[in-house]
């Protein structure tokens, strides 16, 4: 298992975020109306009444009922993870046969059968300590709620998601196993073709789910690849190198 390909790309740290917390701009823009949605909103009612730490856990809980994405004994990689919504939805699931792993720059609570890795996933120092945890085991499931800081540019913006998706996918190319699985959030705009195509010359399939807990007002979606092809098999179509 290499680690060396999740490093090449240039540290642009402050283009980062996790979770579907709006950034500072666009919560700044919209005021008083952000918070009267959000505090109406039926999921994030859902995630207080049942003690969970985000309203995404909705996200991945309809998009796994739907494609049986999470199974017991998985060992699965939570990129982006604070808050923790979608590792606290994985761990049960998975069980004390499976291993999950939730990375992230800032700081996130303890949560049961979690092993919480702070800092960037891009960084040696932090993939180290992941191998180290993973004791030879394969990655059978990747999963990237990630997006980035809202700059009220939408080429910026769109830019900027775009490359938390490619650093997901380099990661996902990296550890997963073969047949392994990567779901992704990505937004609507230029670009998402390419990486379409980009994500199928390592992925036997790639599809879009949009689950009802992402707002009608936000172009997120997401991408989910399934059946990591054999390294052999994206090299022999120069496919191998993110």
């Amino acid at each position: 298992m290499t680690s060396n390909k999740t490093t090449r790309v240039a540290r642009d740290k402050a283009s980062r975020k996790t979770g579907d917390r709006p950034g500072r701009v666009a919560r700044k823009k919209t005021g008083g109306a952000w918070m009267r949605e959000h505090v109406s909103d039926q999921f994030v009612k859902r995630a207080a009444r049942d003690g969970m730490r985000s309203r995404a856990s909705y996200k991945l809980k309809e998009i796994d009922e739907g494609d049986k994405l999470i199974k017991p004994g998985m060992c699965v990689v939570d990129l982006g993870a604070a808050p923790g919504g979608w590792s606290q939805l994985v761990a049960p699931v998975v069980g004390d046969g499976g291993m999950v792993f939730a990375l992230d720059m800032l700081e996130m609570a303890p949560i049961p059968h979690v092993r919480f890795i702070q800092g960037d996933f891009r960084e040696q120092a932090v993939l180290g300590q992941l191998e180290q945890a993973l004791k030879g085991r394969t990655v059978d499931l990747v999963l990237s709620d990630m997006a980035p800081n809202i700059s009220g540019i939408a080429s910026t913006d769109q830019v900027r998601a775009l490359h938390l998706v490619e650093l997901a996918l380099e990661f996902a190319v990296t550890y997963l196993k073969p047949g392994g699985t990567l779901l992704v959030k990505a937004f609507q705009g230029e670009g998402v073709d390419d990486l379409r195509r980009q994500m199928r010359a390592f992925f036997e399939t790639v599809v879009v789910r949009k689950p009802e807990a992402s707002r009608n007002r936000s172009s997120e979606f997401f991408l989910l690849a399934r059946g990591r092809k054999m390294p052999d098999a994206t090299a022999a179509t120069g496919g191998e190198t993110v």
